[in-house]
Parts: C-alpha cells; sequence; structure tokens
C-alpha cells in the first residue's frame, strides 16, 4: 500500500487560509474501483483509502510513515506569494488601470 504525504490546498469557496498549514497521509488506492450491477454504485475492497491522517508538519508525517513501514511520496508545493493592498488602492489617482466603467 503505497501513501501520498500533502498539504491541501484551500477550498474554492474560503478566502482565507483555514486547514492549509495541515500535512495529510492518504493511501493510494491499489486496486480499481468497480460499479455495483444492481444499483450502479462504485465500490472498492480496500478500506485503507478511506484512511487520512492528519499531521502538523510533514516531518510528523514521514517518521509515522517510516515507522510503521509504508512506501511514501512527499509532495510539497510552495506557498502562494500575495501581494497586499488596501481598497483605498482602487480609487488613487495613480492609478496605471483604466476604470472599467
Amino acid at each position: 500500500m503505497f501513501a501520498k504525504i500533502y498539504r491541501p490546498s484551500r477550498n474554492a469557496m474560503q478566502s482565507g487560509q483555514a486547514k492549509t498549514k495541515i500535512w495529510v497521509l492518504e493511501f493510494e488506492p491499489s486496486m480499481a474501483k468497480c460499479t455495483e450491477p444492481l444499483m450502479g454504485w462504485t465500490s472498492s475492497r480496500e478500506t485503507a483509502s478511506q484512511v487520512k491522517l492528519m499531521f502538523e508538519d510533514k516531518d510528523q508525517a514521514v517518521a509515522y510513515a517510516k515507522k510503521h513501514g509504508i512506501p511514501f511520496r512527499v509532495t510539497d508545493k510552495p506557498d502562494p506569494v500575495r501581494k497586499r493592498k488596501s481598497y483605498a488602492a482602487n480609487f488613487s489617482a495613480d492609478r496605471k488601470e483604466p476604470w472599467s466603467h
């Protein structure tokens, strides 16, 4: 069973950075999902793909995987660079972009 360790991206419905500081260890599926013939639901026989472990930092997640002998891959993404600007910048006299109306 192979695992991936990553930081989740923020939800599209949120503007803040909540729940993006944690690290997640998630197992990748080892077998394909199948469709149940009667109802048409997608199912799988492995329950490890439903497990999602959360850690405060990357080192704890890597240590857990090494301790339990789980092969893993770490996906690290850089923090986004945010430009801070105030609401008053929309009305400044030296604005470089023309007004849209």
